[in-house]
């Protein structure tokens, strides 16, 4: 039996109730969207931590055969991917896996413009870093004026986000900002020892220490293990640069470029995962699995 169709099947007995009968895999195609927790290319394995499939089983992480090993090219850790779920008596696997770019129907085609002409302009000859590779050392000050260094948290996994206290629309700072509280909820006996979460602001003219204190309270953030970090803006701007957020000042908001990454215990990047369109749930079980390396 496969990957997928052994996994199914526990599956659906964990998700069942007890009876004398083993739970049936529904056989068909089943259409399947969730983030990437890890890739196996070797392998031709995928572990996908996936929303509830239809008549099928309820959201939930496992891992899927991909047949089609060109599929794989370019899914990372992180990576929004589609694909439809083949089921047959005893075996199963993901065919046409793809990977769903983010696209924030918010904008509009003249913001598009600038924000992309901006990111041109002032990202030259800057890329952002990619999965795999080691984070540079950046140095920030938090909701409690303590300085805060990325290689002070070596050997720990850290998470970032990036936000402005201001944002107005609920699914994007608010969103990403939720996501961690679920999150420090989710890993609160490992917070601190194991786990950091970062959240930069990059409008640091309004969003001084203070004001980041009365926000991380909203959140009821643990200030040991839940920094909300500013700085000037040269060095906000560089931290930004560095993992693709982009943001310009708008009639007194700010249009912005939306990134949550996952640096593991060497200070690579683990995941890098762009827009809104993960659940906090599946971005837990993505650190998890960083956690767990």
């Amino acid at each position: 039996m496969r990957v997928v169709a052994a996994a199914l099947v526990l599956a659906l007995a964990m998700a069942s109730p007890l009876s004398a009968q083993p739970p049936q895999v529904k056989q068909g195609r089943h259409a399947v969207r969730g983030m990437v927790v890890s890739v196996d290319a070797a392998r031709k394995t995928v572990v996908v931590s996936h929303d509830s499939i239809e008549g099928v089983m309820p959201a939930m992480t496992m891992p899927f055969d991909v047949r089609n090993a060109q599929e794989l090219k370019d899914v990372v850790p992180g990576a929004i991917v589609a694909f439809t779920l083949v089921m047959s008596k005893d075996a199963g696997y993901a065919e046409g896996l793809r990977i769903v770019r983010y696209e924030s129907v918010e904008k509009d085609p003249l913001t598009t413009r600038r924000l992309r002409l901006l990111q041109n302009l002032a990202g030259a000859g800057t890329t952002p870093l990619a999965v795999g590779q080691p984070v540079p050392d950046f140095t920030l000050t938090d909701q409690s004026r303590t300085s805060v260094s990325l290689s002070q948290l070596r050997g720990k996994v850290v998470a970032l986000n990036f936000i402005y206290t201001s944002c107005v629309l609920p699914q994007f700072c608010y969103r990403l900002a939720n996501h961690f509280s679920v999150v420090q909820k989710r890993f609160q006996r490992r917070m601190g020892a194991e786990l950091v979460l970062l959240t930069v602001t990059f409008d640091p003219a309004r969003d001084t220490p203070e004001r980041l204190a009365e926000y991380a309270g909203q959140w009821k953030a643990d200030p040991s293990a839940w920094h909300f970090l500013t700085g000037s803006v040269e060095e906000v701007r560089r931290v930004c640069r560095l993992f693709g957020v982009d943001a310009f000042v708008d009639e007194g908001l700010i249009n912005h470029s939306t990134r949550t990454v996952v640096v593991d215990r060497r200070g690579v990047v683990a995941a890098s995962i762009e827009g809104n369109q993960h659940t906090a749930s599946q971005l837990g079980d993505l650190i998890e699995r960083v956690l767990s390396r």
